[in-house]
């Protein structure tokens, strides 16, 4: 694989990421919710007009674009497995962001991970 697509692919996966991270600092702000009927107007304006929302709405508009150029040029069996990158990014970011807990078997699974993206990655 070259440098190139590799960057558009871990682009992709960051871009992802950070709309996972985006979309999760934004539900923190409105707080946990029910679908309901009584909610969607109320709850639907919140998640509407929410920045954090709109900006992770935003990444993964970004990330698709992003990700067909990677499909252009990578094999779907190679690139597909790199989205587990985000597993890794996103655990340690939301660590760091919101103090979730990263315990010692989830650290074992991001080591798997790692050594599962090298292997694809090598094998291109």
């Amino acid at each position: 694989m070259k440098l190139a697509e590799f960057g558009l692919i871990l682009a992709g996966v960051l871009l992802n990421a950070a709309a996972q991270l985006l979309l999760k600092a934004g539900v923190r702000q409105i707080g946990e919710f029910s679908f309901t009927t009584a909610n969607l107007l109320p709850v639907g304006g919140q998640l509407a007009t929410n920045l954090p929302i709109i900006g992770g709405l935003s990444c993964y508009v970004v990330s698709v674009v992003v990700w067909i150029l990677a499909l252009s040029r990578v094999e779907v069996s190679v690139a597909y497995p790199m989205l587990s990158i985000g597993y890794i990014v996103n655990a340690a970011l939301a660590w760091w962001l919101f103090g979730e807990a990263v315990g010692p078997q989830r650290l074992l699974g991001i080591a798997v991970i790692i050594v599962g993206v090298i292997l694809v990655a090598r094998s291109a």
